[in-house]
């Protein structure tokens, strides 16, 4: 027979846990998932304790998609880098199809070009084919397309 106050601690601790990690930023239900089974409590009590959560919407995945396509675009990241980050937050793939939605192919050639003439700029000293090398492998890490690189590029070369 289960102790019945162990249960009622551990589910106040996993309360605990969860509104401490809440506390200090935003989370998916898989990361909050994780966080509690690394402090061994028991599935039995994380899952309803995690639904609940997400049912009076402390917990809410696509709020935290939406905030963290936001917070990657101000940091200039691709649509496709953003969505894989989301996916390995655990966040659901029709959530993370929403959420990066919103950005334009439009959207991510005016980012790539502004990205690509700030870094030509502060790499002025090089030689052109090393800046040229240097600016696109930067671009490419940051998840744009070799195609949307190597226009934003023409462009930045004609204005040089």
């Amino acid at each position: 027979m289960p102790d019945i106050r162990s249960d009622e601690k551990l589910e106040k601790r996993a309360r605990n846990v969860l509104l401490f990690q809440l506390s200090r930023s935003m989370k998916t239900k898989w990361q909050l998932a994780q966080i509690l089974e690394k402090r061994e409590i028991p599935v039995e009590i994380a899952k309803p304790l995690l639904d609940r959560f997400e049912e009076v919407q402390l917990i809410d995945d696509a709020v935290f998609a939406a905030a963290y396509v936001r917070s990657r675009v101000e940091k200039g990241k691709s649509s496709r880098i953003i969505g894989r980050e989301l996916q390995q937050k655990g966040v659901d793939r029709a959530v993370v199809e929403e959420a990066v939605s919103g950005i334009t192919r439009e959207d991510e050639e005016k980012l790539v070009l502004e990205l690509g003439r700030a870094r030509w700029d502060r790499l002025r000293d090089l030689e052109p084919d090393t800046k040229y090398r240097r600016v696109s492998g930067f671009l490419m890490r940051r998840g744009f397309s070799s195609s949307m690189v190597s226009s934003a590029l023409r462009e930045i070369r004609s204005d040089d």
